[in-house]
C-alpha cells in the first residue's frame, strides 16, 4: 500500500464521529505532528498518542491500531524530514481562513500545531519568547484560540493582514525549525582584520 493510501485511511480514521469530541481530526494531527517535529523538546511517541486521541480509539482490531499508529509515527518523520530541507514546507491545506474561518482546513491545522507546541510550552519559549512568538504569530492568529485577547481582536479587524500572515505559515515553520535545531555556528571571523 502506498504512503498516500495510509494517508487515505489515516483521513478516514481521524475525521469518522466515533472518536473521542476532543481528539484531533486530520488536519489538526497534521499541524499537531508538524509541531512536535518543529519542539525543541522531544515528546515521547505514548504521550502525543494519548493528546492527539484524547481518549484510546475503539480500534476494530490490533491490526486497525498497529497501520494507525505506523502512519501517524511515518507522517511524523516525513514532515521532520521536509522541515530539514532547504524547501519551504507544503501544507496540506490552502493557505487562507476563507469566508469561514471557522470551518476552514487552515483553521484546524492551527490548531493542531498549537497543541503541539502546548505540550512543551515552557522549551518554546525559554532561549527567545520575543522571537518566538513573533514568529508564532501567523499560527496563534489562524488558529482563533486567541481571539478574544486585545491585541488579536485588532489583528482580526484587518483581513487583508491575516491573510497575508497566513501566506507566511510555511516560512515560519522554516525559521522556527532552524531556530530550534541548526547546529551552533562558529563565530564567523571578523571582516576586516585589523592592522598590525
Amino acid at each position: 500500500m502506498s504512503f498516500n493510501d495510509q494517508l487515505q485511511r489515516l483521513q478516514q480514521f481521524l475525521d469518522a464521529d466515533d472518536l473521542h469530541d476532543e481528539a484531533l481530526d486530520y488536519m489538526a494531527a497534521c499541524g499537531y505532528l508538524t509541531a512536535l517535529s518543529v519542539s525543541p523538546e522531544d515528546v515521547a511517541e505514548d504521550e502525543w498518542l494519548a493528546e492527539l486521541f484524547a481518549e484510546t480509539p475503539n480500534y476494530a482490531d490490533d491490526q486497525q491500531k498497529t497501520d494507525i499508529v505506523s502512519t501517524l509515527r511515518e507522517l511524523k518523520i516525513r514532515l521532520a524530514r521536509e522541515l530539514a530541507s532547504d524547501e519551504d514546507m507544503e501544507l496540506p491545506c490552502e493557505l487562507s481562513l476563507g469566508d469561514e474561518p471557522d470551518y476552514s482546513d487552515l483553521r484546524s491545522w492551527c490548531i493542531g500545531f498549537m497543541e503541539g507546541v502546548f505540550l512543551r510550552e515552557e522549551a518554546w519559549f525559554n532561549n527567545d519568547e520575543e522571537l518566538v512568538s513573533e514568529l508564532l504569530l501567523p499560527v496563534m492568529v489562524g488558529s482563533g484560540l486567541f481571539a478574544d485577547q486585545p491585541e488579536f481582536i485588532e489583528i482580526e479587524e484587518d483581513q487583508d493582514m491575516v491573510e497575508d500572515m497566513m501566506e507566511h505559515i510555511p516560512g515560519v515553520l522554516t525559521q522556527l525549525f532552524l531556530l530550534f535545531h541548526a547546529p551552533e555556528e562558529k563565530p564567523k571571523p571578523a571582516l576586516v582584520s585589523p592592522r598590525k
